[in-house]
């Protein structure tokens, strides 16, 4: 994404010098009273809780995009995750936590390497979920990174609102330079609505329980629509150039099986005509791209991170921990 030149030169600024402490911030000041406002919280107490937030530059250097930003590539992103350690730490995973994946799957019908294989993709099973803290993460972007800074200020309204539901220290949570939370990397608003107590401690904790963490994953894909039992794409090939128009539709399925043939895009396998599809292109600089073509559970994939690539890496670690686990299997039956 390309920001405007006069929007860099502010965000360059911004990362350029620490900022006023944020308790005597105009902005703060204003997103205090609103919180006081909508949700009774206690101005002396929001005044001192951000006396002690952090501004952390690096967090705003690393959202910002170079200004010759390296090309997309299909293959590079997709080998950050289709390698054998991470292929085998999930077979690991999912033989550990079987029992708990197992119930998932049943319940919400997201099949387990699916579950499996978005825990690997964002934080390597929960070996790698962050080390800033959340409020620190969240108040940076929130007022010093004017790009986002209204998803990021509703995100700091959600982390807070969470914190005082829970119970939790403000201070203790840690997580990415966005904010996300956990083994799972959900965001406060997508914790709030879609965190489960999955291992019936009474609490919800994405950042301790694996298995509160396996039933969180299937319930958010549940709750976008993910179809029990369905496929989530095929593999396509194209030919001749109708097929950009299907590509640039973008993720949600708006046409049908039936019209690809008509747009120069084939399947080797013949699911039926009248499923809803979309064409995904996954480019890769200097050579040909691969084509997908994703049903409605490849855009449910999307809602967690908004990019062909993410959902495409997913579904491809997905088939891997399942066809490894399977060759376990027959030579440990």
């Amino acid at each position: 994404m390309k920001w405007l030149p006069a929007v860099l030169v502010l965000v360059a600024v911004t990362a350029a010098a620490a900022p006023t402490p944020y308790q005597q911030r105009e902005e703060v000041k204003q997103f205090i009273a609103e919180m006081v406002e909508r949700h009774g919280f206690a101005e002396r107490k929001l005044v001192a809780l951000f006396s002690r937030v952090r501004f952390e530059p690096a967090i705003v250097k690393a959202m910002t995009p170079p200004p010759e930003s390296p090309e997309r590539s299909w293959q590079t992103f997709r080998a950050l995750f289709l390698n054998p350690q991470r292929i085998e730490a999930g077979v690991q995973f999912r033989t550990q936590h079987a029992a708990t994946l197992t119930r998932a799957a049943a319940e919400f019908g997201v099949p387990e390497e699916i579950i499996v294989a978005i825990i690997g993709v964002e934080t390597g099973y929960g070996r790698n979920m962050g080390a800033y803290r959340v409020i620190d993460a969240l108040s940076t972007l929130a007022f010093d990174f004017p790009p986002r800074a209204r998803y990021f200020r509703a995100e700091l309204e959600n982390y807070l609102l969470f914190t005082r539901e829970s119970g939790m220290d403000v201070f203790v949570l840690k997580g990415s330079y966005a904010g996300a939370i956990g083994i799972p990397q959900f965001m406060p608003g997508t914790y709030r609505r879609f965190a489960l107590d999955y291992d019936g401690d009474g609490v919800a904790n994405l950042a301790a329980s694996a298995d509160d963490a396996i039933g969180s994953v299937a319930n958010f894909l549940k709750g976008h629509g993910w179809e029990r039992g369905e496929p989530v794409g095929y593999a396509a090939e194209v030919t001749g150039e109708n097929w950009r128009r299907l590509a640039a539709a973008g993720f949600l399925p708006k046409y049908r099986i039936g019209d690809l043939p008509a747009f120069g895009v084939t399947l080797a396998e013949s699911p039926p005509a009248d499923k809803a599809c979309a064409l995904i292109e996954l480019e890769t600089p200097r050579q040909p791209s691969e084509y997908r073509v994703g049903l409605r559970n490849f855009y449910v994939l999307t809602r967690y991170n908004r990019s062909g690539l993410y959902a495409a890496a997913v579904l491809d670690l997905a088939t891997a921990i399942a066809r490894q686990g399977q060759e376990v299997k027959k030579e440990n039956p």
